[in-house]
């Protein structure tokens, strides 16, 4: 799915649809703008629209500035075949620097955005993602109202590298950590909660003033009054489990919000 790439993306796609036949090449028109959120999730669904997913046990939203393990799918599937109650996984990803690499630090009860594998009949049940900012969390929580699970694994055979840095903006990091406060905002998220996770990352580069942003991003719309996510159940919902991942932990919460082995 090339959405409207002004790079080499174009020429990459073409020599790598001639080595692997199974490969198919989309093409939409540069919009002149980057979209974060809303953007990509209307090229994902281009290429979604193009295909019968009923004809597919799984598929996945991918980003291509990663360079994954070998066998990496071939793992998830092993595991959701296991357990049947996996709507959404994935590994877990890390930036290389200056030779080592140093983990994004996402939570295990989410899949993360930039590889979001998942079962095709549970994304469906679901309703399919949220064309707005943190859809990659909304969709982890719908999961669990439905009693699913969304889950990462931190094992070096599903470690990956990310090319970009979580959180990063085409403008600056700074930029993407306040969009990262609006969005969690828009979800639904708890100013409590908000802070807590916040806090969480102090050591995490850009050290402090990131943490800083995110609570602005989320304390700047909230006092412009932006609209939050429409479904009031889902607040709800996530409300209520953001309360128990602070009183209890999250491996107490998930079990609390009946999130089941199947």
């Amino acid at each position: 799915m090339d959405d409207g790439s002004t790079d080499e993306s174009p020429r990459i796609l073409e020599d790598y649809a001639i080595k692997y036949e199974w490969i198919q090449i989309i093409t939409r028109t540069n919009r002149g703008y980057r979209a974060v959120g809303p953007g990509v999730i209307d090229a994902f669904y281009v290429g979604y629209d193009s295909i019968n997913p009923d004809d597919y046990e799984f598929l996945c939203k991918l980003d291509l500035d990663l360079v994954l393990p070998p066998r990496y799918f071939e793992q998830l599937m092993e595991r959701m075949h296991e357990d049947l109650s996996i709507a959404t996984c994935s590994g877990k990803a890390y930036i290389e620097q200056n030779g080592e690499l140093i983990s994004e630090r996402h939570g295990d009860d989410t899949s993360l955005g930039m590889t979001k594998f998942y079962r095709t009949r549970h994304f469906q049940e679901i309703g399919g993602f949220v064309r707005q900012v943190m859809w990659d969390g909304i969709d982890c929580h719908k999961c669990r109202m439905k009693g699913l699970k969304a889950c990462s694994w931190d094992v070096p055979e599903l470690r990956f590298v990310h090319l970009r840095p979580m959180g990063s903006s085409q403008e600056n990091i700074l930029v993407g950590r306040k969009r990262h406060g609006y969005g969690q905002y828009f979800m639904g998220t708890g100013f409590l909660y908000i802070c807590a996770s916040a806090i969480s990352r102090f050591n995490q580069k850009p050290l402090v003033i990131g943490s800083l942003a995110m609570i602005w991003g989320w304390a700047h719309s909230a006092i412009m009054g932006m609209p939050r996510y429409y479904d009031r159940d889902f607040r709800k919902f996530l409300k209520n489990y953001q309360l128990k991942v602070l009183l209890y932990g999250k491996d107490i919460a998930l079990k609390k919000v009946g999130v089941k082995d199947k």
